[in-house]
């Protein structure tokens, strides 16, 4: 292939996917918002998928802790995934004060601000708007990745977005955007009830157990508040979907 020609064939693409973050696409039935919901539920509350949904999870989580990390200042050095579904974020910078406190905040709030997110891009009848931008994420943060597994799960992750955005015929793609919504929606709340079982040695080393060493609300506290915010999170998105029911 040609310089030319490459070119050519790159800015197809990019029109492509240019067209489809700026159109509109039909609102769903009322049955696929409350079937995808349904679906998604079952794969959070089952132990069999679960493993799987919290992988994606952790990404977000992560990807949270790198946003607000880079927002506030601090030194970006890398993310690493793990196959325990565990991950870690490291960056330099001041080892208190209120950037680290935010920066810690943001990972298990991330999950359900980008449901929340998302559920505004589809009320707004946006789906493949969401579904790019995913692959957008997945593309950065393979800048930043510093192990195998979590390059893997990243292009995987982003492979697959990509290739059912791209390639899928409606309404798939408008199904997948929606069963993503309600898996950061539903699945946001699930690892903090999980810290919460684990008691005070299991909570050791946690964001949570951070926050408490950084600021006068205590690691459960932290747990309790931060667990209330994904509560909120999943009104907040079932209720910027409710209208799309509503208008059925």
């Amino acid at each position: 292939m040609t310089g030319d020609g490459l070119a050519s064939g790159v800015g197809d693409v990019l029109a492509r996917v240019w067209s489809d973050v700026l159109g509109r696409q039909p609102l769903p039935e009322a049955w696929v918002v409350l079937a995808t919901g349904a679906v998604a539920l079952l794969l959070v509350a089952a132990p069999q998928t679960w493993h799987g949904v919290r992988t994606g999870v952790t990404v977000v989580h992560e990807t949270g802790h790198a946003l607000v990390a880079v927002l506030v200042g601090r030194r970006l050095s890398g993310i690493r995934l793990h196959s325990d579904t565990s991950g870690v974020t490291l960056s330099r910078g001041r080892p208190s004060g209120p950037g680290m406190v935010a920066m810690l905040a943001a990972g298990y709030l991330a999950p359900a601000l980008l449901g929340v997110g998302a559920a505004l891009l589809l009320a707004a009848g946006r789906p493949l708007a969401l579904l790019w931008g995913l692959v957008l994420m997945a593309l950065l943060l393979l800048v930043w990745v510093r192990n195998a597994y979590g390059v893997l799960v990243l292009v995987l992750l982003g492979g697959a977005v990509a290739a059912l955005t791209w390639l899928g015929s409606p309404p798939w793609p408008s199904l997948a955007a929606y069963l993503v919504t309600w898996l950061l929606l539903l699945a946001a709340p699930r690892p903090l009830v999980e810290l919460l079982g684990r008691g005070p040695a299991g909570r050791r080393g946690s964001d949570p157990d951070q926050l408490g060493r950084l600021t006068w609300l205590p690691a459960l506290g932290w747990v309790w508040l931060m667990l209330l915010a994904n509560l909120a999170g999943v009104v907040v998105g079932a209720l910027t979907l409710a209208p799309q029911l509503l208008e059925r």
